[in-house]
């Protein structure tokens, strides 16, 4: 009798897990439909992976390495991540306040006090809900870090009263970058290379400027117009999308900051549709449960997609831009969730 039990017992799990087997396979095998879609229409030349309770499920590539359109992507190519970037300063800030070493309270002149008198007024934390006021980059005058740096030394006037108003730009990003390497004496590129690149496993990682790396996928636009070379100025990041799955795997596992650091990170200015320091993040009791962002830079384009509570990250990395990764991504997870998706048409591409 229970013999039998026991053959019953092994029975149904044998059939739970090839259905389950079944069910997933059937997923996988519409990803892969969406993006031979996505590829076919030219709305999507990129590297794309879909993680699922902390295993690949899928990991593919669409179109070509560059403008020529001779050599074929692979996922070992890096691309260039846009403001996903900004994660990484944000998360350096907050490692280096669990070491005492500064408060997010703190005024930017109490680690570079040669700024002019704004900097009496802007904290770390109006750097990382970019409510400082400063104004944006004046690119036009930009050839280098020193030019950065000298730039800031120029403001005269904020834009506005800092912790008043939210205003999206580069300067908060690069003053992030300027305090980290006055606290550390190391520069931002070596800070992160050292820990967050290395601790977190991104063994492909790299970050601006750099030079003769291979498997770079080359910016591009619907012209085969190939986008200018970087400029030489720190914080540029390229990745592959594995790197960017154990940044977020180590990020969400509170492997680089603590539970109380990753929920000061994710707020934001309050009023709807502004970023934090993570993008979009959303808590639950503190905890936080759903993590979104997304790049551009040039005709680079990326996002990244996670639902913790589901166990779900997407990433797709592209340099073709074409204003269409929300809408694959969105119809990624209503695939993963069992859910009714649209495919992506080629109509308002860039």
């Amino acid at each position: 009798m229970k013999h039998s039990k026991c053959l019953i017992l092994n029975f149904a799990i044998m059939v739970l897990f090839a259905s389950n087997l079944f069910a997933q396979t059937k997923k996988i095998n519409q990803i892969d439909s969406l993006m031979k879609w996505s590829s076919k229409i030219g709305v999507f030349n990129g590297n794309v992976l879909v993680s699922k309770n902390n295993k690949i499920l899928y990991n593919a590539s669409f179109g070509f390495t560059d403008a020529t359109k001779t050599n074929k992507l692979t996922t070992d190519y890096r691309f260039n991540i846009g403001s996903i970037t900004k994660e990484f300063s944000a998360v350096a800030l907050l490692q280096l306040q669990e070491q005492g070493k500064l408060q997010l309270d703190d005024t930017v002149s109490k680690f570079i006090p040669e700024l002019p008198k704004w900097a009496n007024e802007v904290t770390i934390r109006d750097l990382l809900q970019y409510t400082s006021g400063i104004p944006n980059v004046n690119w036009k005058k930009i050839k280098n870090d020193k030019d950065l740096f000298d730039g800031l030394k120029q403001i005269d006037t904020l834009d506005f009263k800092p912790g008043t108003k939210y205003d999206y730009n580069n300067n908060n990003i690069f003053l992030r970058h300027f305090i980290i390497e006055r606290l550390t004496g190391m520069s931002y590129k070596l800070y992160v290379e050292k820990f967050i690149f290395e601790p977190c496993k991104m063994n492909t990682a790299i970050m601006t400027p750099f030079e003769n790396e291979k498997n770079i996928a080359k910016g591009f636009n619907n012209d085969f117009v190939q986008d200018k070379t970087d400029l030489p100025i720190t914080g540029g990041t390229y990745l592959s999308t594995v790197d960017l799955l154990q940044w977020t795997n180590c990020l969400h596992s509170k492997k680089m900051i603590n539970a109380a650091s990753l929920f000061e990170i994710g707020q934001q200015f309050k009023i709807e549709e502004m970023q934090s320091a993570l993008g979009k993040a959303e808590y639950k009791d503190k905890n936080l449960i759903a993590h979104s962002h997304d790049g551009r830079a040039g005709n680079y384009e990326a996002i990244l997609v996670s639902d913790i509570d589901e166990k779900i990250t997407i990433i797709l990395l592209g340099n073709n831009y074409n204003r269409k990764v929300f809408e694959i991504s969105d119809a990624i997870i209503a695939i993963l969730k069992n859910q009714k998706y649209s495919l992506p048409n080629n109509q308002n591409k860039k």
